[in-house]
């Protein structure tokens, strides 16, 4: 493929959705162009606005926190695995709102704790702050509203 042809397909794959500048490098990888070549092209997707990584990790972050629940350790995660700069990571974790992310925990921890069934309280706290913990919310967070449902 040619450069011209292969920015163009990179252009649509930017358009499509947002893309971190890692994922981007990775998918030149495969059109087996020199560096100066991949280099150019990201040059061209950021010039041109195809490629934002702050508006990807904004993105990212509202995406996984909204439709799979994941609180904001797990989103860092993600993003650091992105590569995604540490000043972006940030702006990406700040675009979750507070108190929509205090109700979703609250959600989830009610959810959780009230299909365990477990006659030791303590056990079913246990298995309660794991999911939450696997989804990735913090530990503190989490056995605060766990003490708000059972009152203690």
């Amino acid at each position: 493929m040619t450069y011209n042809e292969v920015l163009e397909k990179l252009k649509y794959y930017c358009a499509y959705q947002e893309r971190a500048q890692s994922d981007v490098y990775q998918k030149l990888w495969d059109f087996k162009l020199d560096e100066e070549e991949r280099n150019n092209i990201i040059a061209s997707l950021i010039g041109e606005n195809y490629l934002n990584e702050e508006r990807f990790a904004i993105a990212y972050s509202e995406g996984k926190f909204r439709m799979k629940k994941w609180g904001k350790t797990k989103i860092k995660m993600k993003l650091k695995e992105k590569k995604v700069s540490p000043y972006c990571l940030e702006k990406g974790l700040n675009a979750i709102e507070e108190e929509e992310y205090l109700e979703t925990l609250t959600s989830l921890v009610n959810k959780k704790f009230s299909s365990i069934n477990e006659s030791n309280i303590y056990k079913k706290k246990l298995k309660t702050v794991n999911y939450c913990y696997q989804k990735g919310f913090e530990t503190e967070l989490i056995w605060k509203a766990i003490n708000e449902i059972t009152q203690e």
